[in-house]
């Protein structure tokens, strides 16, 4: 007999990307040399003030619950960072400690969305995001977004799709997949429109750090009403940590805690005392050589691939991803991303993994892996496709 599960489990799509690599895992098992472009982590590894921090933090015997909003010292570090960086003035009770950003948007669908209400997103965009809104019986309200607007959600796109049951807008910059980034005359027409309407604005940051030129404005600059999102997995390089932090209003937070207690009860207090060096010196200097290292990666591969065909109208300003359109090749991205995998050894995701808008058009590479590595895989397109 079939066992029976909740009917949302039907909305809930699978994350593409990660049976891409297992089927990548599987195939290098095998023997298989595989060029791996599909994951959205960063190929170091946690850089060592950080490992060292929490090594320390766990010779000292800090292993109990943390506080459900996260260690004092964790949460003003932050402080100081958003003044040093942003010259902003973020107080630290304003700041939480999630478990990775995903735990953020949790908290934030349990506390702006009721049942049958939704939230206006891109198309193509971070998948998961339209998956928590499902998770809490509201609905992600996927507007589709091209190179013509930098697939970004823009105030006059917001209005025109804003529906009785919007409860809010919910955008990502520098974005997944795209690496588009917002400016601050978007974010702040953003914010006036949810104003306007009576809604939210929830801006996903994590890959601010990573912006390749001038670096991405925070929504923060302009209101304290907005919600943001970030985490240490991307720019600070900490992936497996799971360790993320989300500034809300300070209306909100006493809402955000009383969720956090009851759905993590706490973060890792080992990955918590970690972070706190990555705000060193020390710590920065070795990050932002690694920005300069995906800055250096991007501007190898963007033209190599729009001389194979290509098309990327824009070379993205932040993040590690190119959001390429297939026409030349296919008009199955799915089957193409098989296909080079399968027969080619090379690992990308395809477009349907982010939405519905041209899904079947466009793929993502990442540049997380060596400049050898993304040598190798273009020269594998070449002989298919040159």
């Amino acid at each position: 007999m079939a066992k029976r599960i909740a009917d949302r489990l039907a909305d809930i799509e699978p994350f593409r990307v990660v049976e891409v690599l297992t089927r990548a895992k599987q195939l290098e098992q095998q023997g298989r040399d595989i060029v791996h472009m599909a994951a959205g982590e960063p190929d170091f590894t946690t850089a060592e003030p950080i490992v060292r921090a929490a090594q320390q933090a766990l010779s000292r015997g800090e292993t109990q619950y943390s506080p459900a909003a996260g260690i004092p010292q964790l949460r003003q570090a932050l402080s100081e960072y958003y003044r040093s960086d942003y010259g902003l003035e973020i107080a630290p009770e304003r700041i939480m400690i999630t478990p990775g950003a995903s735990g953020a948007l949790m908290l934030l669908a349990g506390l702006l969305v009721n049942p049958g209400e939704g939230m206006l997103m891109t198309d193509p965009g971070y998948p998961c995001n339209r998956h928590f809104l499902r998770l809490v019986e509201g609905q992600g309200q996927l507007v589709p977004v091209g190179p013509e607007q930098r697939y970004q959600l823009d105030a006059e796109l917001a209005a025109q799709h804003w529906r009785e049951n919007t409860c809010g807008v919910m955008v990502a910059s520098p974005a997944n997949p795209s690496g588009e980034i917002l400016s601050a005359q978007q974010l702040s027409a953003l914010h006036q429109l949810c104003e306007q309407r009576g809604g939210h604005l929830i801006v996903d940051e994590i890959y601010h750090g990573l912006s390749f030129g001038e670096a991405a404005p925070s929504v923060l600059s302009i209101t304290d009403e907005a919600f943001v999102i970030n985490s240490f997995s991307k720019y600070f390089g900490m992936t497996g940590w799971r360790l993320g932090w989300l500034v809300a209003p300070e209306w909100a937070v006493p809402h955000l805690e009383k969720l956090a207690q009851n759905l993590f009860i706490s973060m890792s207090t080992m990955a918590q005392y970690g972070a706190l060096a990555a705000f060193t010196p020390e710590c920065r200097q070795i990050l932002d050589a690694r920005r300069d290292e995906f800055a250096r990666r991007r501007d190898f591969l963007y033209p190599a691939l729009c001389d194979l065909g290509f098309d990327i109208p824009h070379c993205p300003a932040g993040a590690f991803y190119l959001y390429a359109g297939i026409e030349k090749f296919s008009d199955n991205s799915q089957q193409f991303c098989l296909e080079l995998l399968e027969k080619h050894g090379i690992a990308i995701t395809p477009g349907a993994d982010f939405g519905q808008y041209a899904a079947d058009r466009h793929v993502r590479f990442a540049y997380t892996t060596s400049m050898a590595q993304l040598e190798k895989a273009v020269a594998r397109l070449r002989k298919l496709y040159a």
